[in-house]
């Protein structure tokens, strides 16, 4: 991000009862990077956030997860992934809105690079994660779905902002 850097917000969305998926679509491309902020619970199987780009599921992500809960630790490495993973995954319940990850989305516009991510967070289960991945796709992001990893529902009162970092 570029010193002086502002965030404008794009667009928010609060679910108004669970969903599946949560998506950005027409996303601009008047900005040098993304952040996506998020508060969100999910079904009582648990899971984490998963991401991908312009609806492509194809085998084009990878991602280093790394997780930890104050007792142990685990590092995980995955490649030709349908999708990244952007947040900490347990299983289990987790019915309120506790979930917080922040998503950084580096030079989402850009068409000669492949895409590249790093996001930050934390669960009620007491885990806390980083983790970075990779688009192999040197297309511009115009749109970013997020879902639960396992496939089961976002819950109701969810919310999702999507902000564009302007340079100063």
């Amino acid at each position: 991000m570029a010193a002086g850097a502002t965030y404008i917000p794009i667009a928010t969305q609060t679910l108004g009862s669970a969903a599946t998926t949560v998506t950005f679509s027409s996303i601009p491309s008047t900005y040098t990077d993304l952040v996506i902020i998020t508060n969100f619970g999910l079904t009582a199987t648990g899971g984490g956030l998963a991401m991908y780009y312009n609806g492509d599921t194809g085998a084009n992500y990878s991602d280093t997860i790394l997780e930890g809960n104050g007792s142990s630790a685990v590092s995980v490495r995955e490649t030709n992934n349908p999708y990244m993973g952007v947040g900490p995954y347990w299983v289990g319940a987790s019915t309120t809105l506790t979930n917080n990850t922040i998503i950084n989305i580096m030079n989402y516009a850009n068409t000669t690079t492949y895409k590249t991510m790093i996001s930050r967070g934390n669960n009620p289960a007491g885990e806390a994660g980083a983790y970075v991945g990779l688009w192999r796709s040197t297309a511009a992001i115009t749109s970013v779905i997020l879902r639960n990893v396992y496939g089961t529902s976002i819950l109701a009162g969810s919310t999702f902002t999507l902000y564009g970092i302007s340079a100063a």
